[in-house]
């Protein structure tokens, strides 16, 4: 049996490059009813539920395959991918550091930890979303009241799009479309609410934000102490002072690196060496640190 739904795993995967993710899904299925205690098999399903935005079956397909195979970094990093997409961000990032944990113990490549971090990002993102729409709703009740009414009338689109697919109006891929696209409209009608209301009262109103080049990639809080590897040359240093790179490639808080460097002297995203007598403050960034926290001190918490 392994050799068969190895058979329709080739298959599935040609599909997928040619971008007929329906047809990659059926042929993973095949290959999982074949071989049901193939891990990879529910991680490769899960792949191309995401990109059908098949959200709920993508994260069913994930956990079973973390059940099967509890450190599979790729089923961690999928799940977190679905459960943002369906706006569980707390999960989604509990799911991301998991995936980046797993990726740098496995001794992962640098672009995998890359992206993992990224995600990671993404996920504080969208909790960070999640505070900020409630403390939005909190100053203004007519805001609050006005986006009630949206999220109404996308539900009532959404119900009705079920409605039709239930009669055999619409097809279930067809249908997972058209519900995607209404969300999307929603969500751009209530960025364009938000923002009047933000002109209105601009104190109060305006969305906040930490910009990416101040957040740490190991603890992905904002730094408070940022510190770059000592590179050879002046000319070096004085390029690494102006930007939030490393000789490897980052800037790092100085209290996360070190305590990374403890367990491996190597940088946490592209593996190559660094010594804990490499690292000097990054002058540049620790100031546009200071100056971020010194107007928006609610970004200690973030």
């Amino acid at each position: 049996m392994a050799s068969k739904a190895l058979a329709f795993k080739k298959e599935g995967n040609k599909r997928f490059e040619a971008g007929d993710y329906k047809g990659a899904e059926s042929l993973y299925t095949q290959a999982i009813v074949a071989d049901p205690s193939n891990y990879l098999l529910f991680t490769n399903r899960a792949f191309a539920r995401l990109r059908l935005k098949a959200w709920d079956e993508a994260i069913n397909d994930c956990l079973k395959s973390i059940e099967l195979h509890p450190t599979n970094m790729k089923a961690y990093y999928y799940l977190a991918q679905a459960q943002i997409q369906l706006h569980h961000p707390n999960e989604g990032l509990s799911s991301a550091m998991t995936a980046y944990d797993l990726c740098l113990s496995a001794g992962g490549s640098s672009s995998d930890a890359s992206s993992v971090s990224a995600l990671v990002l993404r996920a504080r993102k969208e909790k960070w979303e999640a505070r900020e729409t409630e403390r939005l709703r909190r100053r203004s009740a007519l805001l609050a009241e006005l986006e009630d009414r949206l999220e109404l009338a996308r539900l009532d689109d959404v119900g009705a799009i079920e409605l039709r697919a239930a009669r055999g109006g619409l097809g279930a891929q067809e249908a997972k479309e058209e519900m995607a696209t209404a969300s999307e409209l929603s969500s751009k009608k209530l960025d364009e609410l938000r923002s009047v209301f933000a002109l209105a009262d601009p104190d109060n109103l305006q969305r906040r934000e930490v910009p990416d080049y101040l957040i740490d990639n190991i603890s992905f809080s904002i730094m408070h102490d940022p510190v770059v590897a000592s590179p050879l040359a002046l000319s070096a240093l004085l390029a690494i002072l102006t930007s939030r790179q490393t000789k490897n490639g980052q800037s790092y808080d100085r209290a996360t690196i070190l305590e990374h460097l403890r367990r491996s002297e190597t940088d946490p995203l592209t593996r190559e060496p660094l010594r804990a007598n490499e690292l000097r403050t990054n002058v540049a960034l620790k100031q546009a640190c200071a100056a971020f926290l010194e107007e928006n001190g609610w970004a200690v918490d973030w």
